[in-house]
């Protein structure tokens, strides 16, 4: 798909000035994250008689992992959306939180995905599109109670911003791919601002040999139509780290846009392990005399076959005169290196997860560090770094999730007639088990109990279940069969 033949209709059609430019950038950092930059991992060595060999760089393909882990920390499955309204809630995603409108449209997996996706490209977005959708002549939107909630989750280079104020966009084109018995289609789909509502135009082409080709849209799809919702029915996601990329149109950056350097540091000290280990089996000098002639090459020279032709790899040869000191065979055993090598790659892996801010000891593979006894204050302090980037990036995740919502809501009450309420409260929680572990927590929470910031009966509500009554009269049955928990004067824990 060509980004810049749709930006060059874009800009006929609205009269705009888009630029096609950063989506180079883009693409740049998809490549990392498939794993395979070919101006970078793709080299070539010099062989006999001036020729060359292609190689490829050995990759961890660290860019991919970054994404992942930031998705899972992120997005995962202990988030939950709380909603104040039980029948608004049980439309939104069931009684279990994975039906509804949710499970129609595979959200949690797809979200997840969409994370890492943004966080590779710079951008993501959430756009809803409604199947079954009844408009009338003048493009106002019908009741649908047939209609159904349908969502794209599509990553930066299928985004295009028209407009975008206070630091937000608010008007954009979407670009999508399908293919069709064999043939390859794309669908522009335009969201626009008009008398303060939105209205959401459809475009259907072609490709050809590069070229975009206009076709009458798919039955079903209005070509215009006024939505009369002032809510977008898109939301964006991004990492939350200033874009210092010129022309960047509104767009975000990679997460690793900045780690380029320590990404190619990866690669090369795992490059360096792998190829000690591919060159490192032994070797076996003998003198010619030992070999027999087995006819000519093309050139005329002589070719001679070792001693033993099931392993002749192993035998070089070192000339026809003997050497003083220097046996007719003569074994060598290359040094692996393994620990020089695997402290390259872990300090390397080091500078990577400290640039993508996951702090220094993400990925540890190190036995010695692995290991090594640390304080629970050291502990705490290195994951320091990546709580608070998790509740920085958490902010944008929050709010794209909240604004979606809001628009499914206000389409099932608006569009579908549904009998539930587009203002009701909505509030997204983030696990953060990734990050501290339910151990640490309860220690936590013990600890809160001994300084007495934490009463024992919520102690005993949090973890163990209980009511307020119940862990209040657990506490007074133990104080009784056990004693106090000596508390000072006044203060019984309950």
């Amino acid at each position: 798909m060509s980004i810049k033949s749709v930006i060059e209709i874009l800009n006929k059609e609205f009269k705009t000035n888009i630029s096609s430019e950063y989506y180079t950038q883009i693409d740049e950092w998809r490549q990392w994250w498939r794993g395979n930059v070919q101006s970078f991992h793709t080299f070539r060595e010099l062989q006999e008689r001036g020729t060359y060999k292609t190689r490829e760089l050995y990759s961890m393909r660290m860019a991919k992992k970054i994404c992942e882990d930031w998705a899972s920390i992120l997005l995962n499955e202990k988030t939950e959306i709380i909603i104040n309204d039980v029948v608004t809630s049980e439309y939104l995603q069931g009684e279990t939180g994975y039906g509804g409108v949710f499970g129609n449209i595979d959200f949690w997996e797809e979200a997840n995905a969409l994370v890492e996706k943004s966080f590779y490209s710079g951008t993501g977005a959430f756009v809803m599109k409604i199947d079954n959708l009844e408009v009338s002549k003048n493009g106002a939107i019908k009741k649908s109670p047939r209609a159904q909630i349908r969502m794209e989750y599509l990553p930066a280079f299928c985004i295009i911003p028209i407009t975008r104020r206070y630091g937000r966009i608010t008007e954009a084109a979407f670009v999508s791919e399908t293919t069709v018995r064999g043939k390859k289609y794309v669908y522009l789909e335009i969201h626009t601002l008009e008398n303060d509502v939105y209205v959401i135009e459809n475009r259907y082409y072609s490709q050809e040999t590069g070229k975009l080709k206009s076709e009458e849209l798919p039955d079903g799809i209005a070509s215009k139509f006024n939505t009369g919702s002032p809510l977008p029915f898109f939301s964006i996601i991004s990492p939350n780290v200033v874009n210092t990329f010129d022309n960047n149109l509104g767009l975000g950056c990679s997460i690793y846009a900045h780690a380029i350097d320590n990404l190619k540091g990866v690669d090369l000290a795992f490059n360096n392990f792998c190829r000690d280990f591919k060159l490192g089996g032994k070797k076996v000098f003998y003198n010619r005399e030992l070999t027999k002639a087995a006819g000519t090459d093309s050139d005329g020279k002589p070719i001679y076959i070792t001693p033993d032709d099931m392993m002749q790899q192993l035998f070089v040869s070192i000339g026809d005169e003997y050497v003083d000191d220097q046996k007719l065979v003569h074994e060598f055993n290359p040094d692996l290196r393994v620990k020089d090598n695997q402290d390259g790659v872990q300090a390397q892996l080091d500078y990577l997860s400290f640039k993508c801010g996951l702090g220094t000891r993400y990925y540890v593979f190190s036995e010695n560090r692995r290991s090594a006894q640390i304080t629970a204050t050291q502990y705490i302090g290195e994951k320091q770094e990546l709580k608070q980037n998790a509740a920085k990036h958490g902010i944008i995740v929050e709010r794209a999730i909240r604004d979606i919502v809001k628009a499914i809501l206000w389409t099932g009450k608006n569009i579908l007639g549904q009998e539930i309420n587009p203002e009701a409260d909505i509030t997204v929680e983030f696990a953060d088990g990734y990050i501290v572990s339910e151990e640490e927590k309860r220690n936590q929470d013990i600890q809160d109990v001994r300084d007495r910031v934490m009463a024992v009966w919520e102690y005993r509500m949090k973890w163990y279940g209980e009511d307020e009554a119940t862990a209040k009269s657990k506490i007074v049955s133990i104080q009784q069969a056990f004693g106090s928990f000596n508390f000072p004067p006044g203060e019984d824990g309950i």
